[in-house]
Protein backbone atom coordinates (compact mmCIF):
# COMPACT_ATOMS: atom_id res chain seq x y z
CA UNK A 1 0.00 0.00 0.00
CA UNK A 2 2.57 2.45 0.89
CA UNK A 3 4.27 1.61 -2.37
CA UNK A 4 0.90 2.41 -4.41
CA UNK A 5 1.09 5.61 -2.11
CA UNK A 6 4.33 7.13 -2.69
CA UNK A 7 3.88 5.94 -6.50
CA UNK A 8 0.38 8.48 -6.89
CA UNK A 9 2.59 11.16 -4.96
CA UNK A 10 5.10 11.16 -7.33
CA UNK A 11 3.11 11.24 -10.40
CA UNK A 12 0.80 14.06 -8.80
CA UNK A 13 3.89 16.11 -8.14
CA UNK A 14 4.92 15.14 -11.97
CA UNK A 15 1.70 16.42 -13.09
CA UNK A 16 1.84 19.85 -11.38
CA UNK A 17 5.55 20.58 -12.42
CA UNK A 18 4.67 19.90 -15.97
CA UNK A 19 1.00 21.92 -15.60
CA UNK A 20 2.94 24.52 -14.22
CA UNK A 21 5.94 24.73 -16.74
CA UNK A 22 3.65 25.36 -19.72
CA UNK A 23 4.38 28.72 -21.59
CA UNK A 24 1.90 31.66 -21.27
CA UNK A 25 -0.15 32.81 -24.23
CA UNK A 26 0.70 36.09 -25.60
CA UNK A 27 -2.55 38.35 -25.84
CA UNK A 28 -3.37 40.69 -28.62
CA UNK A 29 -4.46 44.57 -28.27
CA UNK A 30 -6.33 46.59 -30.18
CA UNK A 31 -3.57 49.38 -30.82
CA UNK A 32 -6.29 52.10 -31.66
CA UNK A 33 -7.21 52.13 -27.94
CA UNK A 34 -3.89 53.35 -27.30
CA UNK A 35 -3.86 56.75 -28.74
CA UNK A 36 -4.42 59.71 -26.28
CA UNK A 37 -2.50 60.93 -23.83
CA UNK A 38 -2.16 58.99 -21.16
CA UNK A 39 -0.52 59.61 -17.29
CA UNK A 40 1.09 58.00 -14.40
CA UNK A 41 1.93 60.69 -11.48
CA UNK A 42 3.83 63.49 -13.37
CA UNK A 43 4.93 61.26 -15.79
CA UNK A 44 2.61 61.69 -19.36
CA UNK A 45 2.53 59.74 -22.49
CA UNK A 46 1.23 60.95 -26.04
CA UNK A 47 0.58 58.50 -28.76
CA UNK A 48 -0.20 59.58 -32.07
CA UNK A 49 -2.24 57.22 -34.45
CA UNK A 50 0.92 57.41 -36.96
CA UNK A 51 2.73 55.92 -34.37
CA UNK A 52 4.22 58.52 -33.00
CA UNK A 53 4.29 60.28 -29.65
CA UNK A 54 5.93 61.97 -27.03
CA UNK A 55 6.75 62.15 -23.30
CA UNK A 56 7.15 64.72 -20.82
CA UNK A 57 7.52 64.64 -17.49
CA UNK A 58 6.39 67.83 -15.46
CA UNK A 59 8.37 66.95 -12.32
CA UNK A 60 11.11 68.27 -14.18
CA UNK A 61 9.66 71.08 -15.13
CA UNK A 62 9.44 69.56 -18.96
CA UNK A 63 5.99 70.89 -20.78
CA UNK A 64 4.28 68.92 -23.56
CA UNK A 65 6.08 71.35 -26.44
CA UNK A 66 9.34 70.56 -24.87
CA UNK A 67 8.47 66.72 -24.93
CA UNK A 68 10.82 64.13 -26.53
CA UNK A 69 9.60 62.22 -29.11
CA UNK A 70 9.33 58.27 -30.01
CA UNK A 71 7.87 55.93 -32.63
CA UNK A 72 5.64 53.11 -31.24
CA UNK A 73 4.59 49.83 -32.80
CA UNK A 74 2.08 47.50 -30.73
CA UNK A 75 2.33 43.89 -31.90
CA UNK A 76 -0.08 41.58 -29.49
CA UNK A 77 1.52 42.39 -26.45
CA UNK A 78 4.75 43.81 -27.27
CA UNK A 79 4.94 47.83 -26.92
CA UNK A 80 8.12 49.09 -28.76
CA UNK A 81 9.22 52.79 -28.10
CA UNK A 82 11.74 53.82 -29.83
CA UNK A 83 12.84 57.49 -28.70
CA UNK A 84 14.48 59.94 -30.38
CA UNK A 85 17.58 62.02 -28.60
CA UNK A 86 18.27 65.39 -29.12
CA UNK A 87 21.80 64.93 -29.50
CA UNK A 88 21.68 61.81 -32.08
CA UNK A 89 20.53 58.18 -32.00
CA UNK A 90 17.81 56.44 -30.93
CA UNK A 91 17.23 54.44 -27.79
CA UNK A 92 14.68 51.32 -28.40
CA UNK A 93 12.56 50.42 -25.04
CA UNK A 94 9.81 46.94 -25.26
CA UNK A 95 7.16 46.46 -22.48
CA UNK A 96 5.05 43.93 -22.22
CA UNK A 97 1.74 45.20 -22.27
CA UNK A 98 -0.95 43.35 -19.59
CA UNK A 99 -4.23 45.42 -19.52
CA UNK A 100 -5.26 48.07 -22.45
CA UNK A 101 -8.71 49.28 -22.53
CA UNK A 102 -10.50 52.86 -23.28
CA UNK A 103 -9.00 54.51 -19.82
CA UNK A 104 -5.90 52.29 -18.41
CA UNK A 105 -2.57 51.32 -19.71
CA UNK A 106 -0.43 48.45 -17.66
CA UNK A 107 2.86 47.13 -18.62
CA UNK A 108 5.76 46.12 -17.38
CA UNK A 109 9.40 45.75 -18.89
CA UNK A 110 11.97 42.81 -19.03
CA UNK A 111 12.96 43.89 -15.06
CA UNK A 112 9.56 43.14 -13.83
CA UNK A 113 9.26 47.35 -13.34
CA UNK A 114 5.41 47.82 -13.60
CA UNK A 115 3.40 50.93 -15.09
CA UNK A 116 0.02 51.92 -14.98
CA UNK A 117 -1.41 54.88 -16.80
CA UNK A 118 -4.80 56.71 -17.08
CA UNK A 119 -6.29 58.38 -20.06
CA UNK A 120 -6.19 61.97 -19.75
CA UNK A 121 -7.32 62.59 -23.89
CA UNK A 122 -8.01 61.46 -26.88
Amino acid sequence: MKKILSYITLFTAVLLLAVSCEPTEEQSFDQSLLTGKWKTGTLYYKYLADGTGATWDTADDVTEAEAQPFTWTLVKDQLTQIHIMQIGGSVPKVYTVTELTATSLKYHDDFDVSYSFTKVSK
